[in-house]
């Protein structure tokens, strides 16, 4: 099947985009050259990929392809980075979760663009379950995981962040040492937020409690307006302290739990050498 890499490039850049001019202009071509790179992959898969009339989404036949048009372009992208000359250069894919994003990103960013300034890094923000799933899967080129077990061969321990209370500044124990999940219960907890819900379910665990909640919630920011009008209260990683409005503050929990941030390549492909980069300077 003559299917080609620009045409495959096309196709991601375009559902990554949500359209063909913002496509066009991520790959630095015209218009007409996107359009005519997907209607060709099209020809050749049988069948459309992209929707057409709004926002480019893919189409279920689309959908089946993309997890291995991202693996084939990660492959590629590879291969160059080998070939070209030893000075690192071009643009590697970071995954990470929020607090990651907020907290430790910018550091690292700092660092990076000192030791390797030539390098761009593209920062793609998630949840825990989909960084693995990102990393095995094409999308990014490395990733910040969460707890990983085991730690991925290669990868580098780059911050580890402990869980924090986080209430409203009014809050009767906010001026207490720690606070208990116990504590915590009383006011009912708001779990979820950040993506986060596997250290708080291991909290509980390691705790002898059952886990629960009052809440259920996905964005930190809806987690925040909730305990900021009373309706209860949760537990975030510390680095999430930059996010905090100033009404909220963190504590301690009592028993500690940290997590562990690691920063790596995938386990199932060859590195990105530039994600072997990031690693080797941090």
């Amino acid at each position: 099947m003559p299917v080609s890499i620009p045409q495959v490039r096309a196709f991601v850049a375009t559902v990554d985009a949500g359209s063909f001019t913002s496509a066009a202009t991520a790959l630095g071509v015209g218009q007409s050259a996107v359009s005519h790179a997907v209607a060709g992959f099209e020809r050749e898969v049988g069948g459309p990929v992209v929707r057409r009339g709004g926002a480019a989404v893919p189409t279920a036949l689309g959908e089946r392809l993309l997890a291995h048009a991202r693996q084939v372009l990660a492959s590629v992208d590879g291969l160059e980075a080998v070939v070209r000359p030893a000075t690192a250069r071009g643009t590697v894919r970071l995954a990470a979760v929020p607090t990651v994003c907020q907290g430790l990103l910018p550091r690292l960013r700092e660092l990076w663009s000192v030791t390797l300034p030539d390098v761009d890094v593209q920062v793609y923000e998630g949840d825990d379950d989909e960084m693995a799933e990102w990393l095995e899967g094409g999308t990014v080129d490395a990733a910040v995981l969460v707890d990983p077990t085991p730690v991925p061969e290669g990868g580098v321990v780059v911050a580890r962040d402990e869980m924090a209370a986080v209430v409203r500044r009014d809050h009767p124990l906010a001026d207490t040492a720690a606070m208990t999940l116990d504590d915590l219960h009383e006011d009912g907890l708001v779990a979820g937020g950040g993506g986060c819900e596997h250290q708080i379910e291991r909290m509980h665990e390691l705790a002898g409690q059952p886990f629960r909640w009052a809440h259920r919630v996905r964005e930190m920011s809806t987690m925040f307006g909730m305990i900021q009008r009373g309706e209860g209260v949760s537990i975030v990683p510390s680095l999430g302290r930059v996010m905090l409005p100033e009404d909220l503050v963190m504590l301690p929990v009592a028993p500690r739990y940290e997590r562990t941030l690691v920063l790596s390549g995938p386990s199932t492909r060859a590195w990105h050498p530039l994600a072997q980069a990031l690693v080797d300077a941090v």
